[in-house]
């Protein structure tokens, strides 16, 4: 193992999963250009290693680390922090971002392994990192943790969407219920809503489910979406401001999103080009 950079003034410690590609990428690459250490992890060996090594060459390569890493698997996820551990000497924050999603079909059309894969990685994992995270932080009487909504966390419903919405509500039921249990531990457990980000799981999900469906959501998402390298800084960046516990760190209000019906450049872009 390599040896831990434990230091005065050592750089926030921080462990994205899921991070290889889309927002967990743009994560890591905000908060490497502030400074922070990062880990990431993913599924893929090729992805990882390939990930760490752009990472690497547009930063600090000691800043960076990762691992493979199923986060449905609690045993790989508790290997994901004692790797971040025994590089940068601690976890300062944690956030689960690793997830997946059936495609925009309704439920009896999803094949049973498609259900399983959906709940497997957005709310088991999201537990299995929750879980770890928390054992390592309450003993240290300090970290954060993060846990990334979606569509559904606030109970909105749309077809095709049943089972990707049920494991974001889950998500924030869990995030508001541990967040209570530790309120007096020095422990923050927090949300972090990106809005509706143009990745290649989110193109995949409409395109590839029902395409009358998609055409509509398209022209919508003129409004509501924005690419990774415009929210994530934003999130990147409240995340190492935040102090409090039991918040909902959130890029797209409601009032942010009306506001752009009357703004003629939204009606103009499109995202998904």
């Amino acid at each position: 193992m390599s040896v831990a950079l434990v230091r005065a003034g050592a750089p926030r410690s921080i462990v994205i999963t899921g991070a290889t590609k889309g927002i967990g990428r743009g994560l890591a690459e905000a908060l490497l250009k502030r400074g922070c250490a990062v880990t990431i992890c993913g599924r893929d060996p090729t992805g990882v290693e390939k990930a760490v090594a752009e990472l690497g060459a547009a930063h600090e390569a000691s800043r960076v680390h990762g691992i493979v890493c199923d986060v449905g698997a609690y045993d790989e996820v508790k290997a994901l922090w004692d790797a971040a551990v025994g590089r940068f000497g601690q976890v300062d924050v944690w956030i689960n971002n690793a997830g997946t999603s059936n495609v925009q079909k309704v439920f009896a059309e999803l094949s049973p392994a498609s259900l399983d894969a959906t709940v497997r990685a957005n709310l088991l994992g999201t537990m299995n990192g929750s879980r770890v995270a928390l054992e390592g932080m309450l003993a240290r009487g300090a970290g954060a943790l993060y846990n990334m909504e979606g569509y559904g966390s606030d109970g909105a419903r749309s077809l095709g969407m049943a089972v990707y919405g049920s494991t974001k509500v889950a998500v924030r039921y869990l995030t508001r219920s541990l967040a209570d249990e530790t309120r007096s531990s020095g422990v923050q457990v927090c949300t972090l809503s990106p809005g509706v980000v143009p990745t290649e799981l989110l193109v995949s999900v409409y395109a590839e489910g029902d395409r009358a469906r998609w055409a509509k959501q398209r022209w919508l998402f003129k409004f509501i979406a924005d690419p990774v390298d415009v929210v994530c800084p934003w999130l990147a960046d409240a995340v190492l401001a935040n102090k409090k516990t039991d918040v909902r760190l959130a890029w797209m209000t409601v009032l942010k999103a009306a506001g752009r019906f009357f703004l003629p450049r939204y009606h103009r872009r499109d995202l998904f080009l």
